[in-house]
């Protein structure tokens, strides 16, 4: 009989940016059957699946599977991997799996890198929704950040700052040309409240 591989379980934690980051928003980390791959492979590096990647449908979110297999970004040094360097893997679905394989450390490529996984296909895409569902690590500024997506008033939502000078940055396209605007977020009043507003006076 031929032996099935071993099935990996997939984790996945929020990756707050630090103090000093260029990038404002929480990342979203891997840990698979419990390690945290990218601490190991790349203890410097930032997670680069960002929370403003997962506001679109499942089929969007930057590590859902596909049958076309994906490379995929995991980690980077606080800068464009194609300048600094980061961590890469190629994620495909096959039947009832999912496989993530050719592993790639850009930033240093001495350093080992992890074998093949292989997931469970509804434990892997029950985390992701898992995921994207667990809002409890929210900021105000995080909170306002997702609202503001779920608005559909706008193409780009991302945080552009954090603490005292926290606020969202917005893109809007539309056919005399795209624009930018921002919303200051107070973490002294609630924040429906405040994107309510916002959304209301900047409605096209």
């Amino acid at each position: 009989m031929e032996q099935l591989p071993s099935v990996n379980v997939l984790t996945l934690r929020p990756d707050r940016p630090h103090p000093q980051a260029a990038f404002y928003s929480v990342g979203v980390r891997p840990f698979i059957d419990g390690r945290d791959v990218l601490a190991e492979i790349h203890p410097d590096g930032d997670a680069s699946c960002r929370q403003e990647q997962w506001f679109g449908s499942p089929e969007t979110w930057p590590l859902w599977a596909a049958e076309e297999p994906r490379r995929v970004e995991l980690s980077d040094n606080d800068c464009v991997t194609s300048c600094c360097g980061g961590v890469f893997v190629t994620i495909r679905r096959e039947g009832d799996r999912v496989v993530w394989s050719g592993w790639e450390n850009t930033d240093d490529i001495r350093v080992p890198v992890p074998p093949e996984a292989v997931f469970d296909a509804r434990q892997y895409d029950a985390e992701l929704a898992r995921s994207v569902a667990d809002h409890g690590w929210e900021e105000p500024v995080d909170t306002a950040c997702r609202l503001l997506a779920d608005s559909n008033q706008y193409d780009g939502v991302f945080v552009g700052g954090r603490g005292e000078s926290a606020y969202v940055s917005m893109h809007r396209q539309t056919d005399s040309g795209s624009s930018w605007c921002s919303m200051p977020v107070s973490a002294h009043e609630p924040v429906q409240e405040q994107v309510r507003r916002f959304v209301e006076k900047s409605s096209p």
